[in-house]
């Protein structure tokens, strides 16, 4: 199993920034990548972006490209999302995963972090 728990959410005014971490353990070692998703208010849960552990080859959604950056440490497992420029519409709790394979769903999931942007 591998637990995740993600922290560093807020409330922040629109063009400020933010960044929420995510700190796994367990057999975080049968984990190949790390994702961030998140889940608007009435909205279903969306990607936003990934990592892998090995490379740091990294992937975003459209919407958050070029103001979210993915970053990871390997020796404390920790994944981190540096949230830039942000928007009222990014307000959504954050969501954390890890997947086994390079490919398909996620298997682990954190409990999620409360990221609130006012305009």
């Amino acid at each position: 199993q591998v637990q995740l728990v993600e922290s560093g959410g807020g409330l922040v005014q629109a063009g400020g920034s933010l960044r929420v971490s995510c700190a796994a353990s367990g057999r975080t070692f049968s984990t190949s990548t790390m994702g961030w998703f998140r889940q608007a208010p009435g909205k279903e849960r969306e990607f936003v972006a990934r990592i892998s552990w090995i490379g740091g080859i990294t992937y975003y959604a459209d919407s958050v490209k070029g103001r979210f950056t993915i970053s990871s440490d390997n020796t404390k497992k920790t994944v981190y999302l540096q949230m830039n420029s942000l928007k009222p519409e990014d307000t959504a709790v954050y969501y954390c995963a890890a997947r086994r394979g390079n490919f398909g769903g996620y298997d682990y999931w954190g409990q999620g972090s409360q990221v609130t942007v006012s305009s």
